[in-house]
């Protein structure tokens, strides 16, 4: 898929102005940001990235005195994690889950060992957001769960998923480089034969007959608030929804949209101004 780059001048500079920034670019379409020495640069898929929303919710840039600007370029098409494929993570602990990159190997193994190797594809358990999703899973029995993860990455959320017990796992992206990335950890991990892996953004689901105990979605805001009716009809009776890639300020939006859709809330992970929610779909009409 095609991006674009694009790259805010804070005036002042200043941490929290850059992370409001992030919060309100997040609603035009921007989907992960870097830190410069004078502002912000985020990343926004052509298609869905909105200049005319931007522009609206930086003119209500809430703190006086901060002036933004920004320059939209398209972003070259390169290998996203080649600095990390070249140097790996070190052993990743969430509860007694360990993840690693088959290079860096724990001292001590966990009861559930998960070996992520990432090309072009998010997730390795080092973001806030994925580990909140794998401490939930840690804590949640799955022994025969049927799991669809939406917008699998690398995988990681799937494979711990069949590693803790459940039985399958649907998983889909709309990037070929993170089905490709799913495909390969899979077998890295032993699980292949019990995910099936999917092209396309969440309408791959509206011809699924399947219905989930799970549905686990780590996206930006904006998509999971399109998507969430698609998660909802997806959800098995009591089934849970496991969704995170937003901010702390956007709880209340996410909240609000669950409850149209007739899911309950359960829980809220928070990890610095990160956060994790948890609903569950009720029970079948009698």
């Amino acid at each position: 898929m095609k991006y674009y780059e694009i790259t805010f001048r804070i005036e002042p500079p200043t941490g929290d102005a850059a992370d409001l920034l992030c919060a309100l670019a997040g609603e035009a379409g921007c989907e992960s940001f870097e830190s410069t020495a004078d502002g912000v640069k985020a990343y926004a898929q052509q298609e869905l990235f909105s200049p005319e929303m931007l522009d609206a919710v930086l003119a209500d840039f809430p703190f006086a005195g901060t002036h933004i600007s920004y320059t939209v370029g398209e972003a070259e098409y390169r290998d996203w994690n080649e600095a990390w494929e070249q140097e790996g993570f070190q052993p990743i602990s969430v509860g007694d889950i360990v993840i690693h990159d088959g290079h860096h190997l724990p001292a001590h193994s966990g009861v559930t060992e998960i070996e992520i190797r990432a090309r072009q594809a998010f997730g390795t358990g080092t973001h806030e957001t994925t580990r909140m999703i794998c401490r939930h899973l840690a804590a949640t029995p799955l022994d025969g769960a049927a799991v669809l993860d939406c917008g699998c990455g690398t995988g990681i959320l799937g494979i711990c998923a069949l590693k803790r017990g459940a039985r399958q796992c649907v998983a889909y992206d709309i990037d070929e480089w993170s089905t490709e990335n799913t495909r390969n950890n899979a077998a890295v991990n032993g699980v292949e034969p019990l995910m099936t892996i999917l092209l396309g953004d969440a309408t791959v689901t509206d011809t699924m007959e399947e219905r989930f105990d799970v549905v686990m979605a780590n996206i930006n805001r904006n998509i999971l608030l399109q998507d969430m009716p698609r998660f909802a009809r997806m959800m098995k009776p009591q089934g849970q929804l496991v969704v995170s890639g937003f901010y702390t300020d956007d709880c209340c939006l996410l909240a609000d949209k669950a409850c149209q859709l007739g899911l309950t809330h359960q829980h809220t992970y928070t990890d610095g101004s990160w956060a994790c929610m948890v609903f569950a779909a009720p029970l079948p009409s009698l």
